[in-house]
């Protein structure tokens, strides 16, 4: 099915870390509505910079609105005639669930929820949901496959992706969506969010600040360049699958060790490591299983860790210091 240059297309969450750089690829060709709540899960300042550039686009609308918020949320479904979502918008962070899960069920499963509703409600034909890897918990099978039990979360966040994803699935059988589900793996980049480990690293070097290092540094991550990630999201707008969920990862588990001299080769700087425990919610392992992707979408990832780590800091030199 290919994409005209008439369709509407609905992103929420976009002026995030992985919704603002969707929007860059999409906002020449197609008309894109964001819709964004700006919350302070980090500095609101700096998502309103993320969209800074095409945010007088003409094909660009902004709506300031909770996922949450189901009348405001009709009401943008009335003023738009959408032909596909892709629903980024969802409280992150594994470590911050613990500590409130009552708000990630509230915007990660509700939110989720009052968007189907509108998919169903104004018949929108195409929905794509993000997940994520943590839905795998602390399996041993590697790497992860799509069609791996995912029975086991270990925090709240991710028993909130793994319940949108059934909801996403009930939807897809009931109305008739097509629906995809990508499940992405550790996303890095630039405007990378600042409670993550390649900026929160980056930051502790630049500034001389020792890394807190969490576990015995044998822990492993598929982190996944934002690049390879939108190019995923991009190919999925064209293949509108009944329902599929489909990894996408770098297909490269890293050391934590390993991603901290990486950090530092970029820098040029010596981290100062502090030895902490594991962290509850932490899984040890993500590898992605990416034939499923290569098969059905055409895609793989193309950007190695050095050569996105070498990106990320000089965007972080550039905006951050």
């Amino acid at each position: 099915m290919k994409i005209t240059s008439q369709q509407t297309i609905l992103v929420t969450g976009g002026a995030g870390f992985i919704g603002s750089h969707l929007i860059e690829q999409l906002i020449d060709r197609y008309l894109v509505v964001c819709v964004d709540d700006f919350n302070d899960y980090y500095n609101p300042i700096w998502k309103q910079g993320n969209i800074k550039s095409f945010e007088d686009h003409s094909n660009f609308t902004l709506y300031k609105t909770d996922i949450r918020d189901l009348v405001g949320l009709k009401t943008i479904f009335e003023n738009h005639g959408f032909s596909k979502i892709v629903h980024l918008a969802a409280r992150a962070g594994v470590r911050p669930s613990i500590a409130n899960p009552l708000l990630y069920e509230d915007v990660n499963v509700k939110g989720t929820l009052n968007l189907l509703k509108m998919a169903k409600q104004f018949r929108i034909p195409h929905f794509i949901f993000a997940s994520s890897s943590s839905v795998y918990g602390n399996q041993k099978k590697m790497p992860f496959s799509e069609t791996d039990p995912v029975n086991q979360p270990i925090s709240p966040y991710a028993a909130s992706k793994k319940s949108a994803e059934m909801f996403c699935y009930t939807y897809a059988y009931l109305y008739r969506v097509k629906m995809t589900c990508l499940r992405f793996f550790t996303v890095y980049g630039e405007r990378g969010r600042p409670d993550m480990a390649p900026y929160l690293f980056t930051e502790a070097l630049f500034k001389g600040k020792p890394i807190s290092k969490f576990g015995t540094g044998k822990s492993e991550r598929d982190y996944t360049y934002i690049g390879d990630i939108v190019n995923g999201i991009v190919k999925t707008l064209s293949h509108p699958f009944n329902f599929e969920i489909i990894n996408l990862g770098n297909n490269k588990p890293v050391a934590l060790t390993d991603f901290i001299n990486t950090l530092e080769m970029a820098t040029g700087r010596r981290a100062n490591l502090i030895n902490m425990p594991a962290q509850p919610g932490d899984v040890d392992f993500t590898y992605a299983d990416t034939q499923k992707a290569k098969r059905l979408l055409k895609w793989q990832p193309k950007t190695t860790l050095k050569q996105g780590i070498a990106k990320f800091v000089k965007w972080y030199q550039h905006n951050r210091l």
